[in-house]
């Protein structure tokens, strides 16, 4: 039987390229080398686009701070015109975190060149990417959320109306990042100006929001018009929150349950309520879905994740493990359902 040629595409500009290739060596190792043949797509720091040696294609790859991409084994020509863009594969697995990754850019570029992708379309990425429209959604949806205000860049922001509406502790945010780069956990005046000046740095849009008390709770969700929702987890965090030092540098930034230690009531509602983000957002093929759970029992919606981690130690993958999907069977799937797309 002919293999599948699946292009794996890692690396890329956003500030989560280190993450991303630790995500794609991830896929690469776990993917079922019988059924699927792969080709290696790195995007560097600058944007340009390289194929790999499958062999040889990461620099200190078990080194998370060093980790980078090694020589590239040909150049991709993507010229001006789509038709001279080929890309010899039968199916896209993007695994880019981040501006142009998960923001619904290179969904769309696929899209166009007629190549079926893994995760979100162009809509469920870009909705999934931007905070402000993701929350207003949800909002509307009667999704419970944390209280924000949005601001764009030379709107005046004053600290003392901010923390009228939603008092101290609150979050400032770039609208459109993960891994939580650039957030800032506010306490006081002090802290405000340069969380605002960090957040700024990486959008031209940030929301600032309510800090929930609560604790973190995780569930993957996948599919596409009639979307599964895993068992849920729980992130405890050993840092001030759920930072990207916590999640990617410091092994002992985060403690990690799966699954999460909850009543059958709560976990049948934490699925619900991830179905119906997921449907709400516009999303197809996968995300992780996270909340905040408040000593009273209430779930807050915190964000969506439409191209999450992949590390073998990942939420995503970890949360279908128990709840009885292999990493390898899971790779599988959500190739099929970009096919079925």
């Amino acid at each position: 039987m002919k293999k599948i040629r699946v292009g794996i595409i890692f690396g890329g500009k956003s500030s989560e390229h280190e993450v991303s290739l630790q995500s794609a060596k991830s896929v690469y190792e776990a993917i079922d080398k019988n059924k699927f043949e792969v080709v290696l797509i790195g995007i560097d720091k600058k944007g340009k686009w390289d194929y790999y040696d499958t062999r040889n294609y990461l620099l200190n790859p078990n080194n998370p701070k060093m980790i980078g991409l090694n020589r590239p084994v040909n150049s991709l020509q993507l010229n001006s015109t789509l038709q001279q863009a080929q890309i010899p594969v039968d199916v896209i697995f993007p695994v880019l975190h981040g501006t142009n990754g998960e923001d619904g850019t290179i969904q769309g570029f696929l899209k166009l060149l007629n190549i079926p992708f893994v995760g979100a379309g162009v809509l469920g990425s870009a909705i999934g990417m931007d905070k402000d429209v993701s929350k207003r959604l949800l909002r509307d949806a009667k999704i419970s959320i944390a209280d924000f205000m949005t601001f764009r860049k030379n709107e005046k922001i004053s600290f003392s109306k901010i923390q009228k509406k939603l008092n101290l502790p609150f979050f400032v945010k770039p609208a459109n990042n993960g891994s939580s780069v650039g957030i800032s956990k506010v306490k006081n005046e002090g802290d405000f100006d340069i969380a605002i000046k960090e957040a700024f740095k990486l959008d031209k849009k940030i929301i600032i929001e309510e800090y929930i008390k609560g604790r973190e709770i995780e569930c993957s969700v996948l599919g596409n018009e009639i979307p599964t929702a895993s068992l849920p987890g729980e992130v405890i965090p050993t840092h001030e929150f759920y930072d990207y030092d916590a999640k990617y540098l410091d092994a002992n930034g985060a403690k990690l349950v799966y699954p999460a230690k909850l009543s059958k009531k709560i976990i049948e509602r934490v699925q619900e309520i991830a179905i119906k983000t997921y449907k709400v957002l516009e999303i197809k093929g996968m995300a992780r879905i996270d909340f905040f759970l408040n000593e009273g029992g209430k779930l807050y919606l915190n964000e969506v994740n439409t191209i999450p981690g992949f590390t073998k130690i990942s939420m995503y993958p970890k949360l279908w493990e128990v709840s009885g999907l292999s990493y390898p069977e899971l790779i599988e799937k959500l190739i099929f359902l970009a096919l079925e797309k």
